[in-house]
């Protein structure tokens, strides 16, 4: 009898698992690392989707690319806008039916596609305690003495590294090369990501790092060092978004609506600045977590609209590569 009961419980919680619905999410590896916002996201969103949300990672847009229409997710997270409009292209996408009045962006956003969770601008970060003399504008950056090194990630395979392209191309233009040129003496190095060039920058082989103006925040919260600051540039700050978006054919059409809604809600909202350090897309400045009243951001900000970003990807990057190649 016991075995019977044993084995009937089994089955019971088999049965079970079997019957909790699954939303498949794509992410990029950060997103749901240990100290990425990922894990307490699942959590959350568990406590009442009665489902099983489960991320899968990888770099995004190459994947969707391959996988086309045979894509396993139900929903994306982490495209950002310099790449939508590649991503578009594949018509796997869907509406996101949510409200855009409700964003907080500094700027006007009109996709109903791509929904926006978060945002940040692209900047150098120094160590105040190194650097007495950080750099006042970009042209100023251009201007440091050549033993003044910088980290950079390669616009290829970093999204903060195509961020930085752009950037030089909104502001210069034609003249990209020229800056490239001026500035290659004092990088020290180009890495594949992100993480790569900051680990470098905190282990002090740099001077400066590529990286956004939210990044000091980490180290005021995280680890009450007040010493890391974002150099701020009168002539702007390149502006990029993280947007989150619902895949047409997925199965699980109403989890992944209640998902999208749930990435609008405050909830989700207060958990991106302390654990994505970024800036929440739909969350009043008055409501960020105290610490970042004590972030400079930028007065200017700019932007490529997706279609604008996609038609000069490929000359930027191509600048870049020529210039620092020389």
């Amino acid at each position: 009898m016991r075995r019977t009961l044993i084995a009937a419980g089994i089955l019971l919680a088999s049965q079970a698992g079997a019957d909790t619905p699954v939303l498949t999410v794509y992410a990029g590896d950060y997103f749901t690392s240990e100290w990425g916002p990922g894990p307490i996201i699942e959590a959350e969103f568990e406590k009442f989707c009665d489902c099983d949300l489960q991320w899968s990672t990888g770099d995004l847009l190459p994947r969707l690319l391959l996988e086309g229409e045979r894509t396993k997710a139900d929903v994306v997270i982490g495209l950002t806008s310099d790449v939508t409009a590649k991503a578009r292209a594949t018509e796997l996408f869907a509406p996101h039916g949510q409200d855009n009045s409700a964003l907080t962006l500094p700027i006007e956003w009109t996709d109903d596609t791509f929904l926006p969770f978060n945002y940040g601008h692209t900047a150098f970060i120094y160590n105040e305690t190194t650097m007495d003399a950080p750099p006042a504008s970009f042209d100023a950056l251009l201007d440091l003495p050549d033993d003044v090194k910088i980290v950079i990630q390669d616009p290829r395979t970093s999204i903060s590294g195509l961020a930085l392209v752009l950037w030089v191309q909104a502001l210069y233009g034609d003249k990209s090369a020229e800056v490239w040129e001026k500035l290659s003496d004092n990088i020290l190095t180009v890495t594949k990501d992100w993480s790569a060039s900051y680990g470098l920058f905190t282990d002090g082989e740099a001077d400066m790092v590529l990286s956004y103006t939210t990044s000091p925040a980490y180290h005021m919260i995280a680890e009450e060092d007040f010493t890391k600051k974002a150099a701020i540039f009168p002539e702007g700050h390149y502006f990029m978004v993280e947007t989150v978006a619902k895949i047409a054919d997925t199965e699980q059409s109403e989890l992944a609506d209640k998902f999208m809604a749930y990435v609008m809600s405050r909830e989700f909202q207060t958990i991106i600045p302390t654990a994505n350090w970024s800036l929440p897309s739909a969350l009043p400045q008055s409501d960020w977590p105290e610490a970042w009243a004590q972030l400079p951001l930028p007065e200017k900000v700019l932007f490529y609209s997706e279609t604008e970003a996609a038609d000069l990807q490929a000359q930027a990057i191509e600048t870049w590569r020529n210039a620092l190649s020389q």
